[in-house]
C-alpha cells in the first residue's frame, strides 16, 4: 500500500486551517458555553502545535485506511470521512455529554469541526492517491 506523503500534508494543512476558521466564527459561543474559552486572545503556540499534529495523525491513519478501501472516489472518501465522525467523534462526544456533563451545545460544536475535518481530510488524501 502505498501513501502519498504529500496528499497528507495537505490535508494536515487544510484539516488544521478549517479547524481554525470554525473555532474563530464559534469563538464566542465557545466562551459563552465554557470558561476555557473565554480568553478571546490567541491560543499558546504551543497548543496550535500540537492540534496541528494531532490533524497529522488523523490524516496519516485516514490515508492508510483510504489506501486499505481502495480507490472509491470522491463519494466514497465523503462517505469514508462521515462514517468515520459517527463511529468515533460523535460517540466520544455524546459520552462526554452524558458522563462529564459537557454541554449539548459545546459538544455539538466540536462535532461539527470533527465532521468538517474529517470529511476534508477523507477526500485529500483518498482522492489524490
Amino acid at each position: 500500500m502505498e501513501i502519498n506523503y504529500l496528499a497528507v500534508v495537505v490535508a494536515t494543512v487544510a484539516a488544521f486551517v478549517v479547524s481554525s476558521v470554525w473555532y474563530g466564527v464559534l469563538g464566542s459561543q465557545l466562551a459563552r458555553l465554557n470558561d476555557a474559552y473565554a480568553d478571546s486572545a490567541r491560543p499558546p503556540v504551543w497548543i496550535m502545535l500540537v492540534e496541528f499534529a494531532r490533524s497529522l495523525v488523523v490524516a496519516y491513519v485516514l490515508a492508510v485506511l483510504a489506501g486499505l478501501v481502495g480507490d472509491a472516489g470522491l463519494g466514497g472518501a465523503v462517505q469514508l470521512g462521515a462514517v468515520l465522525w459517527i463511529g468515533f467523534p460523535v460517540v466520544l462526544l455524546v459520552g462526554s455529554v452524558i458522563h462529564e456533563n459537557v454541554p449539548w451545545k459545546l459538544a455539538a460544536i466540536h462535532a461539527g469541526d470533527w465532521l468538517v475535518k474529517l470529511v476534508v481530510i477523507a477526500v485529500i488524501v483518498g482522492v489524490w492517491r
